[in-house]
């Protein structure tokens, strides 16, 4: 206040890297390592009869890390994007979650396609 003893004092609060962000590229990158284990069970048991059965396996844990790794980075996006009040946290990361994002929808075409490689692999055996 002009004039008075007293003044207003805001602080400004910086800003923080999103969790979901984080969990997004995290998720994702796993899920692209259990795809590629999905293509590489695949491709060594299709000789010996057991590639489908393990790239199946594989393949639902790739399908729920790559689907969380899509559902974390489309929710970080939302609260990175967020508006609040000058004094409320903010997040940054909207590399980080639209990375995770990426990785996610990727893993999920490369276990769904490579699943589908070791079906047809172990029927043409």
């Amino acid at each position: 206040m002009p004039g008075t003893v007293f003044g207003v004092v805001h602080l400004e609060v910086p800003p923080a890297t999103s969790g979901l962000a984080i969990g997004a590229l995290v998720a994702g990158i796993a899920a692209i390592g259990v795809a590629f284990v999905v293509l590489c069970f695949g491709l060594v048991g299709s000789d010996d009869g057991w590639g489908a059965w393990a790239a199946g396996a594989f393949t639902v844990l790739a399908v729920a890390a790559g689907a969380a790794g899509v559902a974390l980075g489309v929710l970080a996006r939302r609260q990175i994007r967020a508006v609040g009040p000058a004094s409320s946290m903010r997040f940054q990361g909207q590399g980080l979650a639209s990375a995770g994002l990426i990785c996610g929808i990727a893993a999920l075409v490369i276990a769904v396609v490579s699943f589908g490689a070791a079906v047809a692999l172990q029927v043409a055996a």
